[in-house]
């Protein structure tokens, strides 16, 4: 059974499970549906897909950045993380996108992996996550084909143009989750990760 995380939660990864490394990170989300009254007609010009991107940012002790992995990269440089691809409707049930991670591969100087998920386009299309629901983050063991832990992110992210989901990081040699549930007004992983530079 999955464990359940609510916001701010942390929980160890890899204590009493020495043999996690190959884990699967899965990253999901559906489009509000749109009323088809009246008003809905009249007002819901909006029609275009919500094209959201999950991408993941390696950072050093200090929360420098050493790579990131997104559609336009999917494959880290030390090769320990794997991008299943863009998906740019978030039709259809389970995860939308997912990540493939070798926690034995990540480079000892890699302390954290933040996971970010931000509307492509967002303000040209003018289109926020108040406009997405049953955001949620998992991971899996993916030698069991096991779940592990399920974050709901069920806070009110209206105007939000980029979601933090949730990070995994080191401590004390072991590897951690934290469901971490903000968002922001970053427009792109570009400008997210020029945070971190």
């Amino acid at each position: 059974m999955a464990i359940s995380l609510q916001k701010g939660q942390k929980i160890d990864l890899t204590k009493g499970k020495p043999g996690l490394s190959k884990i699967l990170v899965g990253l999901g989300w559906d489009p509000v549906k749109k009323s088809s009254g009246f008003l809905g007609g009249l007002f819901g010009g909006g029609n275009s897909n919500i094209d959201c991107d999950a991408s993941v940012l390696m950072l050093d002790e200090k929360e420098r950045l050493e790579d990131v992995v997104y559609f336009g990269k999917k494959v880290s440089t030390c090769q320990s993380i794997k991008h299943s691809g863009d998906n740019i409707t978030g039709e259809g049930e389970g995860d939308d996108e997912q990540v493939f991670i070798d926690l034995n591969k990540v480079p000892g100087n890699v302390h954290k992996l933040v996971f970010v998920v931000n509307i492509y386009q967002a303000v040209q299309r003018r289109q926020d996550f108040g406009m997405i629901q049953n955001a949620f983050i998992r991971i899996v063991d993916s030698s069991a084909n096991a779940e592990l832990i399920h974050y709901n992110l069920s806070d009110n992210y209206s105007g939000k143009t980029a979601l933090f989901p949730g990070e995994i990081y080191r401590h004390n040699g072991e590897w951690k989750f934290s469901a971490v549930g903000e968002g922001t007004n970053d427009t792109g992983i570009d400008k997210i990760a020029n945070k971190y530079r």
